[in-house]
């Protein structure tokens, strides 16, 4: 059983920053691609950036040169550092490993930015 859990959210004012942390159970390199995701009520889920096994990075075009992802494999952990954070950037950011196939989300953490 794969555990997913993101952690780091909170309130800022617009062009504040946030990490996000997301802990995996097990080896996260083992996961075949690890994203960060975001959903506003009402809206679908959308893509923020994702980091494969090999280290392949992409990011949303909203969020290029704002945010950055990361992973620590030690600690079996995934980061996503936002800087220069914007109201539009408001949102439930949810973790999510992906391999062979399945998909493992987090619950979620809720980032909200004020202008």
């Amino acid at each position: 059983q794969v555990h997913v859990v993101e952690s780091g959210g909170g309130s800022v004012q617009t062009g504040g920053s946030l990490r996000l942390s997301c802990t995996v159970s097990g080896s996260i390199f083992s996961m075949e691609i690890m994203g960060w995701y975001r959903q506003v009520t009402g809206s679908q889920r959308e893509l923020v950036a994702t980091i494969t096994r090999g280290g392949f990075i992409t990011y949303a075009d909203s969020v290029k040169g704002r945010f950055t992802i990361s992973r620590d494999t030690d600690k079996k952990t995934v980061y996503l550092q936002m800087n220069d954070l914007k109201p539009d950037d408001t949102a439930i950011y949810y973790c999510n490993g992906f391999i062979k196939n399945r998909d493992f989300w987090g619950q979620g953490t809720q980032v909200t930015v004020s202008a």
